[in-house]
């Protein structure tokens, strides 16, 4: 499976070399898991712009961690019908990932772990989103939770 990763880094100061290419290992993974192929953005923004996202998109006025805006949302019948067989060479795009970089330092010292471990738990909660996960009900949060676990650890990015 290939995938295609595009990081965007509006926050100062920049992530490591070091921690985007853990970041892509973790998002190449996830890739495989879900047998997915595609392009996607990872976006890492300070507090304030992921508040704003979150209030216009989805009309909570607070800053969260991650934010997840998929380009292939199931039920989009009007663009099948653009869809014939030249657009078979365009690449899957899956979407945006935003990350908060303020609200993974918090929440890693907050459970204790790694901000390393952090950043790729909500990278791989993104991807995850982009791909139809859900964490609505239990049964949802126990499906994603456990295949980011499993991802995570393929990768040993484990808990501390």
């Amino acid at each position: 499976m290939s995938i295609e990763i595009e990081f965007i880094q509006e926050y100062e100061p920049e992530l490591s070399e070091e921690l985007l290419a853990l970041l892509r290992q973790v998002l190449e993974e996830a890739a495989r898991t879900e047998e997915v192929e595609g392009e996607l953005t990872v976006t890492f923004v300070d507090n304030e712009r992921i508040h704003e996202l979150n209030r216009e998109y989805r009309g909570i006025d607070r800053p969260t961690d991650v934010l997840s805006f998929a380009m292939n949302e199931e039920g989009e019948e009007e663009m099948e019908i653009f869809l014939d067989e030249e657009m078979d060479d365009m690449p899957n795009m899956l979407g945006d990932v935003i990350i908060s970089i303020p609200k993974a330092q918090e929440q890693a010292k907050e459970y204790g772990h790694s901000f390393e471990r952090e950043m790729g738990f909500l990278a791989v909660h993104g991807f995850l989103h982009l791909n139809g996960y859900d964490h609505e009900t239990e049964a949802e949060e126990r499906e994603m939770f456990g295949r980011q676990e499993e991802i995570l650890n393929r990768v040993r990015l484990t808990r501390e």
